[in-house]
């Protein structure tokens, strides 16, 4: 069943323009590859396994925005969840940079995996990937990573909310599903500008007619050149959700794209008295630590910290409440990092010694937070430390 929506698109984006996914890489190295490598995958942590990817496919999707089908060289084949997300490296004219995009494809199709990325106004590595990946591209990645996955809740029914090029994850969940398990009760709404700019939609109309118990809804701005396009207007307001999910209390809800549109979703589930525990959302934004009532310490009786990065033969003293990350910069040190925030997991790197002090936004899991990894961009040392980089 396709049910139409019309939408404000001022709720769709709110931030400078960007690239993938809301992020705006910060790493600029001239010269050398922003990556160390190789890295040996026994040990580590997912997010910073280190892939060569070939390029085997480009398809526009929609205006200014492309898919990039992958296989991995020389590894086996990457292991990922619905909905997690690569680091790729791309070798732009300023020198390697690096990227966060969604796999929109799905694992339970192992040969090969895909990004899709749409390329607004102000991109630098979207753009470079637009102009110059071809079939036989070779790129380097690092990943996966990230939590706004399905999991194991054993929800019967699903409710995925997306805007624009918020899709991907989406998708990649739905493909998913749609191979394993596809009489499961699906509602999947997505918000575009326009009829033409609906990412996906031919495949989306495709699979409404193999899932007997998917439910499609596009929402658009404004119909454009789209003749015969009809639907409801307006805003995504409760009486449009429950047209689409009456049964909207009983579903598990995951919801990506700019954060006004995600605010606006949640203002009315929270006014519906949705559970806070069945919301999920892919969050960019950075986490702020709670102020302290703690006195503050007296600056000259805090011994020096030392930051040793053992790979690269080379240490520094940190200041009072600066980062691993900026100390490694100070130092020459390259640690790979995309978002800063704590939420991508691209600088994890593992402390051999120390302590640090790290409010982050859930880009690293306790399990690896036990077996000694850090985030450089949001660990600050409290002790002089060692890490390896």
């Amino acid at each position: 069943m396709v049910c139409v929506l019309h939408v404000v698109e001022d709720q769709r984006r709110q931030a400078a323009p960007s690239e993938q996914r809301g992020i705006t890489a910060m790493t600029f190295v001239s010269g050398q590859s922003a990556f160390s490598g190789p890295v040996s995958q026994g040990e580590i942590p997912s997010a910073v396994a280190e892939h060569i990817l070939e390029v085997i496919n480009v398809v526009d999707e929609a205006p200014n925005v492309k898919t990039f089908t992958f296989r991995s060289v020389g590894t086996a084949p990457l292991t990922y969840e619905a909905g997690q997300f690569i680091t790729l490296e791309l070798p732009v004219c300023q020198g390697p940079i690096a990227r966060v995009y969604t796999l929109s494809s799905t694992p339970s199709r192992p040969m090969s995996v895909s990004v899709t990325a749409k390329a607004q106004g102000a991109s630098v590595g979207t753009r470079w990937m637009f102009e110059n990946l071809v079939r036989g591209s070779v790129i380097k990645a690092r990943g996966p990573s990230g939590r706004f996955v399905l999991g194991d809740s054993g929800a019967k029914r699903h409710l995925f909310v997306s805007a624009g090029s918020g899709i991907t994850p989406t998708m990649s969940m739905l493909r998913w599903l749609s191979d394993a398990t596809p009489d499961v009760d699906v509602v999947f709404i997505n918000c575009s500008r326009t009829p033409e700019e609906i990412i996906f939609r031919r495949e989306l109309e495709l699979l409404d007619q193999q899932m007997p118990n998917l439910r499609l809804g596009f929402i658009v701005e404004k119909p454009g050149s789209f003749e015969g396009w009809s639907g409801l207007t307006g805003l995504l307001d409760v009486r449009k959700l429950n047209v689409l999910a009456p049964d909207l209390m009983d579903r598990e809800v995951y919801c990506c794209g700019p954060v006004g549109f995600m605010r606006g979703v949640q203002t009315v589930l929270d006014g519906l008295g949705f559970p806070v525990s069945h919301y999920h959302e892919e969050n960019f934004a950075p986490i702020v630590a709670e102020p302290s009532d703690a006195p503050a310490a007296e600056t000259s009786s805090i011994a020096p910290r030392v930051v040793r990065f053992n790979k690269s033969d080379a240490e520094t003293v940190c200041a009072p409440g600066e980062t691993v990350l900026s100390a490694a910069r100070r130092s020459g040190v390259q640690i790979v990092s995309v978002c800063e925030m704590g939420i991508c997991g691209t600088c994890k790197v593992r402390k051999t010694s120390g302590d640090v002090q790290m409010t982050h936004a859930e880009g690293i899991s306790d399990d690896e937070v036990h077996a000694g990894y850090i985030l450089a961009c949001c660990a600050k040392p409290v002790t002089s430390v060692e890490v390896e980089a």
